[in-house]
């Protein structure tokens, strides 16, 4: 009998256009941290007026990407130039504000004027939160607000901030920490927060100087089975995720890593930021495997610090400029290059044929996936936005510097 409502249940929710799967966005870049959302249910168009469900004023600009988890949506947010630092649980339907927590820091953690303090998103398993507040620590709530745990990671510095977003797989949490002198790949017991593993990674520096000092890697790591992929200066490293062992690397990284590595068809795509190169390897191998399974490098793209999405055989991502390209992923040949409109942080998202993204300006594209260009829609919320999309349960999640947005169809 209950088999019987389930599937009559299926069928209506087809017949009325709802989608019969509704992801949670646990993370930044979404359920497989790769941009990729199996709901396509979504609205096409929308303003400031038009498909509003609910919009949230904010305190203060960010660069933060909410996650949602069923009726809950988490936020980070820095006020009183960020010796405050946030966490904030949203009820999702409504727009109203559950709880907040607040952990102090009175030190002097540098960043720069585009990238304000707790740009690092949350992500969430949905039994806890976790979140990384930069030099102010790492906490750790359930769903509730209640406080788990909190670890020191001792100070960031790096003259341009950090946005290091935790991962969490299995039973651990895992973050890359720098920028910065130090730097090391972390992995914690996600419900003690007692370390597990530690590497550190050699070659840090805090950016003063001059442009010869200028390194390092705001990436986010890639969990791929039992593996983790990092981009950090010089190359893209595979490590073994339960024991923290170098499984594989391949070299020809610039000194500057902002995007999280891509991991589609048998393919790892890692790029560098401040017009350095971009490169491809097939996925396997042992040791130092740029000779035996690097497929391409580019020498020199624009600059790009959101990351993309791989798509039938294509990569597609919206570089600084606000130029979104569709390059041969196999190839590294460049498809089409189009300029969207401004400058643009935000990452691309994948929902079935169409990419989701937005600039600077306020501006949100809706894009064909297809290698023939095709804007379906581009819409206007007036406010600065550099943080990335969040889908869930049909509708579209925004950050921008002055509210959260909430947009879905009628």
């Amino acid at each position: 009998m209950t088999r019987t409502i389930s599937l009559v249940a299926l069928a209506c929710c087809l017949a009325a256009g709802v989608p019969a799967l509704a992801d949670n966005w646990p993370a930044w870049r979404g359920p497989t941290g790769q941009g990729i959302c199996k709901e396509t249910d979504l609205p096409l168009s929308w303003s400031a007026a038009e498909n509003v469900r609910w919009k949230l004023p904010l305190p203060g600009p960010g660069n933060s990407t909410p996650i949602v988890w069923e009726d809950k949506v988490f936020l980070t947010q820095a006020t009183d130039g960020g010796a405050k630092r946030w966490t904030w649980c949203i009820d999702s339907k409504t727009g109203t504000i559950a709880w907040k927590k607040m952990i102090p820091y009175g030190g002097n953690e540098p960043t720069h004027a585009t990238n304000p303090f707790c740009s690092a998103s949350p992500v969430t398993d949905g039994e806890r939160v976790i979140v990384s507040h930069g030099s102010a620590g790492l906490v750790c709530y359930d769903l509730a607000g209640k406080e788990l745990w909190r670890r020191d990671l001792g100070e960031f510095r790096h003259i341009w901030g950090n946005a290091n977003t935790p991962v969490i797989s299995g039973g651990f949490c895992y973050i890359n920490c720098g920028p910065g002198i130090r730097t090391q790949l972390l992995c914690l017991d996600k419900k003690t927060g007692k370390e597990t593993w530690k590497i550190p990674i050699p070659g840090g520096h805090e950016g003063l100087g001059g442009r010869e000092n200028w390194t390092g890697s705001w990436s986010t790591p890639l969990v791929l089975e039992n593996k983790l992929l990092v981009s950090y200066p010089g190359r893209l490293i595979a490590f073994e995720a339960g024991s923290g062992k170098e499984l594989w690397s391949c070299s020809g990284l610039g000194k500057l890593v902002y995007t999280s590595p891509l991991a589609r068809e048998g393919v790892a795509v890692s790029m560098s930021g401040f017009m350095g190169p971009p490169l491809a390897v097939r996925l396997g191998g042992k040791g130092e495997v740029t000779e035996s399974r690097r497929l391409w490098r580019q020498e020199r793209a624009q600059q790009r610090i959101g990351s993309g999405v791989i798509h039938k055989g294509h990569i597609y991502i919206l570089n600084d400029p606000g130029v979104l390209e569709c390059i041969q992923l196999k190839t590294g040949e460049s498809v089409w290059k189009n300029r969207l409109a401004g400058k643009s942080w935000s990452s691309v998202v994948l929902s079935g044929d169409r990419l989701y993204t937005a600039d600077d300006g306020g501006s949100c594209f809706v894009v064909k996936a297809s290698p023939s260009f095709k804007i379906l829609a581009r819409n206007e919320l007036g406010e600065r936005i550099r943080a990335s999309i969040a889908i869930s349960n049909g509708r579209l999640f925004i950050r921008s510097y002055k509210h959260l947005w909430c947009i879905s169809k009628p």
